[in-house]
């Protein structure tokens, strides 16, 4: 399971990046807070923070259950597809909206696996306890 914390950390530390990329780009843009929107840069650096915070909620109890009811390498290996996925959604997405699929993808998928996983793994341990 160190593998799997280790990055569940990683996913972390790149939201606490996009975070910190958020409050970068309202000084750089003139965003001033609580406003959400006001500089297309801004706006799509804002974004990435919002849509990573979206699939972090899928993320993290997924990754977690996988790895107890499936298989701790599988997990850890699908998580850094995740990260790398989002890293890859942030650089394209920053450089123009049309850009960012091929991120989201990498790690959308991932995310749908270990949920996927994660609900087979837990019914079928679900079915060898009551049989």
């Amino acid at each position: 399971m160190t593998l799997v914390h280790l990055v569940l950390v990683l996913a972390l530390v790149e939201f606490f990046f996009f975070l910190n990329e958020v409050g970068r780009a309202r000084g750089r843009y003139g965003v001033k807070a609580p406003a959400t929107s006001g500089h297309e840069i801004f706006d799509r650096i804002f974004r990435v923070q919002m849509n990573t915070l979206e699939q972090l909620v899928i993320f993290v109890p997924s990754l977690l259950l996988f790895a107890a009811y499936v298989n701790p390498t599988i997990a850890a290996g699908l998580g850094a597809l995740f990260i790398i996925g989002r890293a890859l959604y942030y650089r394209g997405y920053v450089r123009a909206a049309n850009q960012r699929g091929t991120g989201f993808l990498i790690s959308v998928i991932p995310n749908a696996a270990l949920l996927l996983g994660a609900l087979v793994g837990i019914l079928l341990a679900l079915s060898r306890h009551y049989a």
